[in-house]
């Protein structure tokens, strides 16, 4: 097995005295996909929020082996990480191809003279943006605005994807959607973080899976035996589910 892409040891994290996170390791492989599981106030955005850079921690992350704990946000964003926050954070009185433009600034940065080819890159992951390339933002629908969320970070070329709650407040057709297209962003290997209430469908595209409740990890291991082990179908998956 090849070395992390992420290695997370011994995290504390949370707001002002109020702890949220208590001392969290999780790691994820190049390529892979690992998931967050766990019910609402487990800590799940504090966790992503933390790696991000967005809020300070304790304990250490390592990013392709370097230690990044003391980043800034920008800085973890030019070493190729990034997030796509629950809320989605859209520019919603800007075209859908100005979002997108945005988010590769660090592209250009860098200096790549052809970033902004990466369009057809993602235009070719959602067509649909394609045909919308010219409306607000703010008068997409709610799939659209994900997919638009997810563009956008992509834009920038992050070797290492964060997605906070994708399916959040989206019709279970759209739900589908949004995750046969994380099974389809693994085969252009990046690795992907994914927190999500929704567990049967986190573990199934997922390598790996962690369950957090109250700031702990309280079970972890392969994605398919999570999704067989007795507690978790219980908790999160409805025992009427479970198989002989």
């Amino acid at each position: 097995m090849s070395n992390p892409i992420l290695q997370v040891k011994g995290l504390r994290a949370g707001y002002g005295r109020a702890e949220v996170l208590h001392g969290i390791d999780i790691e994820a492989q190049p390529g892979g996909v690992i998931t967050v599981i766990g019910p609402n106030g487990a800590g799940k955005s504090t966790l992503l929020n933390t790696l991000m850079g967005i809020l300070p921690g304790q304990g250490s992350i390592l990013f392709r082996g370097q230690d990044i704990t003391t980043l800034t946000l920008e800085e973890r964003v030019m070493s190729g990480m990034a997030l796509v926050p629950e809320k989605r954070e859209l520019f919603g009185t800007m075209p859908v191809e100005d979002n997108l433009l945005l988010g590769g600034f660090r592209q250009m940065r860098q200096g790549n003279a052809k970033w902004r080819s990466r369009l057809d890159d993602v235009y070719a992951i959602f067509p649909r943006l394609q045909e919308r390339r010219l409306q607000l933002a703010g008068t997409l629908s709610g799939g659209e605005r994900q997919m638009l969320a997810v563009g956008r970070a992509l834009m920038s070329g992050p070797d290492l994807l964060m997605l906070d709650e994708p399916s959040l407040g989206l019709a279970p057709l759209i739900v589908r959607e949004i995750f046969s297209i994380i099974e389809r962003l693994r085969q252009t290997g990046v690795t992907i973080v994914l927190v999500e209430q929704n567990a049967r469908a986190a573990l199934q595209v997922a390598d790996h899976g962690y369950v957090l409740e109250m700031g702990e990890l309280s079970a972890q291991g392969p994605a398919m035996e999570l999704a067989s082990d007795p507690r978790v179908i219980e908790t999160y998956l409805g025992t009427a589910r479970k198989r002989p």
